[in-house]
């Protein structure tokens, strides 16, 4: 729960899957700025990947791609804002949006933090390692993922959400480390540049814990919020 917060059954749900795909579609608008052709854009040859890994279409791919690039009809030029803050029980978070209209989404994700606390930048994001995240599974029950980690160049390992293992890297070799992964026997399942908090805070009161829930699930809901990094242990 600490590298990244999930909302529950997300990906079971229809609507949600379109805000995975509005994600995605955002994800690759930026990686496109730097170039549309994936072979010399690693960024973009990542954020590809896993769209298509989630089901993505071509058709839409290939729009987000233009849009980005600024070779479509319907160029949009998205920004990057990060927020940090402190959800309900001093939980520390880093919030990532791609926004269109960056007044509209600071007035709404300051309302959204009304039960928390939104902090200045820097106020949380000193707690935090910036790293690469390749989620991975393996593709057989004896597949090691600490071999796999020293073999293919990742610093860390850890187990992640039904079965899978997060490899954690220098934010440089993500590229790297996921094409070599393979190698060793694990699907690469998405990889990006996030954060894992240093000192995740542990609450053990179930109502305490269902409230942070309930703060993060609204907060992951937003159209302009790509990712949700959370300082939560367990």
């Amino acid at each position: 729960m600490g590298a990244q917060w999930k909302a529950k059954h997300r990906e079971a749900a229809a609507n949600a899957k379109g805000r995975i795909f509005g994600k995605l579609a955002k994800e690759i608008s930026i990686a496109a700025r730097a170039g549309a052709d994936p072979d010399t854009n690693s960024r973009l040859r990542l954020v590809i990947e896993q769209a298509k890994k989630a089901s993505m279409t071509k058709e839409t791919l290939e729009r987000a791609i233009k849009k980005g690039s600024g070779t479509g009809s319907d160029a949009v030029q998205y920004t990057l804002v990060k927020y940090e803050g402190f959800a309900p029980h001093q939980v520390p978070l880093i919030v990532e949006c791609l926004t269109d209209n960056v007044k509209r989404t600071v007035a709404e994700i300051r309302v959204l933090f009304r039960k928390g606390q939104l902090g200045a930048e820097g106020s949380v994001s000193w707690d935090f390692n910036h790293v690469g995240m390749i989620e991975a599974t393996p593709d057989a029950p004896e597949a090691d993922p600490e071999e796999a980690a020293i073999e293919a160049g990742a610093q860390d390992f850890e187990p992640a959400e039904e079965g899978a293992t997060l490899f954690l890297t220098e934010t440089t070799d993500v590229d790297a480390v996921q094409k070599a992964l393979p190698e060793q026997g694990f699907t690469v399942i998405s990889a990006k540049i996030g954060y894992i908090a240093k000192n995740p805070v542990t609450l053990t009161d179930d109502t305490q814990m269902a409230e942070v829930e309930a703060f993060l699930d609204a907060i992951d809901c937003h159209d302009d919020v790509q990712n949700v990094y959370v300082g939560l242990a367990g």
